[in-house]
């Protein structure tokens, strides 16, 4: 879908690699090995969306780091595209109607750090159905055509967890405000 819509493979890479989780970082050598792409090719695509304030930088050392700008006025419609084009919101739609008492869900794993593995991981904080969430994976799975991952927390085992573990890359997808 995103392949129609944006001819340039290396620019879909920097969207995912950058937005789809903003708080990551990454420069252009680091990107370029990342996505078997050249550094100027990369190079390119990045002075495209730096020059569109998409994007913003700073020089650590000898590095140019860059980062999603945020702020951007597109960048929320840019974020919920890429999560359309990995297949989450469907997931997480799904799930949320039948689920049992869910309190967060979180992407974890390689798409939390803006790489297209092909695998999703995520976290579920709650009391929940596992079986319907083992059937409603599989459902998913077949839908998006990705591998889908999941681990179950309830609330006090992932507090637990937060407070005593290092915190690897995550994304929160969603929160029950109710």
């Amino acid at each position: 879908m995103l392949e129609t819509l944006i001819s340039s493979r290396t620019r879909i890479k920097l969207l995912l690699r950058l937005f789809l989780n903003p708080g990551t970082t990454a420069y252009l050598r680091g990107m370029a090995e990342e996505f078997d792409e050249s550094t100027n090719s990369v190079r390119v695509e990045l002075n495209r969306f730096e020059e569109a304030n998409m994007l913003l930088s700073e020089n650590k050392g000898n590095k140019k780091l860059y980062k999603a700008n945020d702020k951007h006025p597109l960048f929320r419609d840019i974020h919920s595209i890429l999560l359309k084009y990995i297949g989450v919101d469907k997931i997480i739609d799904a799930i949320i109607e039948r689920m049992g008492k869910l309190e967060k869900v979180y992407l974890t794993g390689d798409y939390a750090l803006g790489r297209d593995s092909g695998i999703i991981d995520l976290t579920f904080v709650g009391e929940i159905d596992k079986q319907y969430l083992l059937d409603i994976v599989g459902k998913a799975e077949k839908m998006i055509h990705k591998k889908v991952r999941f681990i179950i927390y309830d609330v006090a085992e992932w507090e637990g967890k937060q407070a005593s573990e290092e915190v690897h890359p995550q994304l929160l997808l969603w929160e029950n405000k109710g």
